[in-house]
């Protein structure tokens, strides 16, 4: 029988922030999916162009890095291990779609405040994946 240590509580309040921190992703996530052509044209050019120019992989990246991500802190809040891979499989389609906003896309540049975001996910879906494992690693997810 194996047997596990109870999680300390600062356990639950991480996984518990960090699945509402993805929940909000795919809220992100659907608006930019479903924006309508009015709110599209609200926008400065600029963004338009990155929307409308956006490649089919790069919304996909976004897609599952954020569904990826909720998952996968539903697999931390269940203790199940599975939530490791999940998050790392996020990670990558985070890690993906920064490589297009950072070094491909040139309809919107990114600096001060427009570069704070993608580099706080980033470093999220890292802490993510490193908490997972450490949190198995201390027999906190059987």
């Amino acid at each position: 029988m194996e047997t596990t240590n109870k999680p300390p509580i600062w356990f639950w309040v991480i996984s518990i922030i960090a699945l509402l921190w993805n929940i909000m992703g795919v809220a992100a996530y659907l608006g930019q999916a479903y924006m309508t052509d009015e709110a599209l044209a609200a926008l400065p050019e600029a963004d338009q162009n990155f929307y409308n120019n956006m490649p089919a992989w790069v919304t996909a990246a976004f897609a599952i890095a954020v569904f990826g991500g909720t998952l996968g802190c539903i697999g931390l809040v269940l203790k199940k291990k599975w939530a490791t891979m999940i998050l790392l499989v996020s990670l990558i389609a985070v890690l993906a779609q920064a490589t297009y906003n950072f070094f491909l896309q040139d309809f919107v540049e990114l600096s001060g405040g427009r570069i704070i975001m993608p580099i706080v996910v980033i470093l999220i879906a890292v802490f993510l994946v490193w908490f997972s494992k450490n949190a198995t690693s201390k027999g906190w997810i059987p």
